[in-house]
């Protein structure tokens, strides 16, 4: 059940993505030959498939760039929340398996949780954040103030429980699934808005064709 959850989480974000080089193909297939129909023939699309996943990455960029303040704070913060939670859950999964190059992280003998780290990274790019007058270093900051989050969170359980319970099924469904999914949607529908913000401008640049 968690790697079906997870794996229809990744696949939302990737349908994105994925609509986008699409509809960019058809925009370029119809730049090839304008009285064209739909797609129906190999020939366009693999002429067009390339271009077109140029153009979605123009559009991501310059989507991000015209993003206001918080949008981008708020995608920053969302893509290191779901950065840092899926590290951990590959290191620790990996750590269980014997094929993770790094191992747990004791003090004196004491297990340090990645809730340890988190807390201090998320206190100390949020306390950063306040304190800049910077904007552009501002928004950076919400990357690892996200993946501090990130790391607190998907020991949550723990947190709550006072007891390690992170391979039980309250710790791994209850907990890190939903509110990895809950992200990973979220940046999901900001990467939404982005990339049609881009896509604006740069057909406005002239380096995609218009919409029909």
């Amino acid at each position: 059940m968690t790697l079906a959850l997870a794996a229809t989480a990744v696949a939302t974000a990737g349908t994105v993505i994925a609509g986008e080089v699409a509809k960019l193909t058809r925009r370029r297939a119809k730049q090839i030959d304008p009285e064209a129909g739909p797609l129906d023939t190999a020939e366009y699309a693999i002429a067009s498939a390339g271009v077109a996943t140029q153009d979605t990455v123009n559009v991501l960029v310059e989507g991000y760039g015209a993003a206001s303040r918080s949008e981008t704070i708020l995608f920053n913060m969302l893509s290191g929340f779901v950065g840092g939670f899926a590290l951990m859950r590959l290191s620790t999964t990996g750590m269980r398996g014997g094929w993770w190059p790094l191992g747990n992280v004791n003090v004196g003998g004491r297990h340090i949780h990645h809730f340890v780290p988190g807390i201090l990274i998320a206190f100390a790019s949020g306390g950063a954040g306040l304190v800049t007058q910077d904007k552009a270093f501002e928004q950076a900051l919400a990357v690892p103030f996200g993946v501090g989050v990130g790391l607190t969170f998907d020991e949550a359980a723990l947190l709550l429980d006072l007891r390690d319970v992170y391979w039980t099924p309250e710790g791994v469904l209850s907990v890190q699934v939903s509110l990895g999914a809950s992200a990973i949607l979220g940046a999901t529908i900001l990467g939404l808005r982005i990339l049609r913000r881009g896509e604006r401008r740069v057909e406005e640049a002239g380096l995609i064709p218009a919409a029909a």
